[in-house]
């Protein structure tokens, strides 16, 4: 991913909101920056506020992995996993999709970011519970180090010296991560290195460096297993966040 999920900025921005360090509706437009209009069930947000939910919680699914998804119909599920994000709310119950659509011609396009409500069971506060950054971090760091040992066991040239490095270093560096104030430490850092090696997978998956096709295969498979992996942690990351936001947590 070359930019955080808008899942993922709207679950930290939203939860500020509800804790009270902003305007919702100021929360949203920092959340969606890039954004010339909002459509769609945008009600939610405000009738949740006003309901007394504290958290909105952040998952980005894909298909045949939905994992951190709330329990819900197949339309969610279905629609979750092609748009490959989702936000909701565990106490309550309900959940809302973005989806993003550009429109305009080429060189001048606008963006529109629709959200979508779905209803869902509320999340078991167990599985809250158990969101501690310290363990996101230990096991993105292991499942970095083994993508790492896998792609240096297959035949594929190096991008050092070659122009698609320069491009991938472009990429991979975010500089502008636009996120609320009061988040721990750690889970900057997860968020950060989660998205930036997303980022960098994003454009490894593009740009086929395998000099044979069995190394090819292997090399896409090994990271699409990272993508998987880094969008889980950064998902779990921004929903352990949230908790902090929202005074529900006093530790990572």
């Amino acid at each position: 991913m070359s930019e955080l999920p808008a899942a993922v900025r709207l679950s930290l921005w939203v939860t500020a909101a509800w804790a009270g360090h902003l305007d919702l509706t100021e929360a949203v437009r920092r959340a969606l920056p890039d954004a010339d209009e909002l459509t769609g069930d945008t009600e939610q947000l405000a009738m949740w506020q006003d309901l007394g939910e504290r958290v909105l919680a952040c998952a980005l699914p894909r298909a045949g992995d939905l994992t951190g998804m709330p329990r819900g119909n197949p339309e969610l599920t279905a629609a979750a996993s092609d748009s490959g994000e989702c936000v909701f709310v565990p106490a309550i119950g309900g959940a809302l999709v973005p989806t993003v659509e550009l429109f305009g011609p080429a060189g001048d396009q606008g963006m529109t970011v629709r959200l979508t409500a779905y209803d869902c069971e509320p999340t078991p506060a167990h599985r809250l519970e158990e969101l501690h950054e310290s363990q996101i971090e230990r096991e993105l760091r292991a499942r970095l180090a083994q993508a790492a040992t896998t792609l240096e066991g297959l035949d594929i040239r190096p991008f050092a010296g070659s122009g698609l490095r320069a491009q991938a270093d472009e990429v991979a560096t975010l500089r502008e991560w636009g996120l609320p104030s009061g988040l721990p430490g750690r889970a900057i850092r997860v968020l950060q290195t989660a998205g930036t090696v997303g980022a960098a997978v994003d454009f490894a998956l593009g740009h086929s460096h395998a000099v044979n096709a069995a190394a090819d295969a292997g090399r896409q498979r090994a990271l699409r297993e990272l993508q998987a992996a880094t969008d889980q942690a950064l998902a779990r990351a921004t929903t352990a966040a949230a908790l902090h936001l929202a005074g529900m947590r006093a530790d990572g």
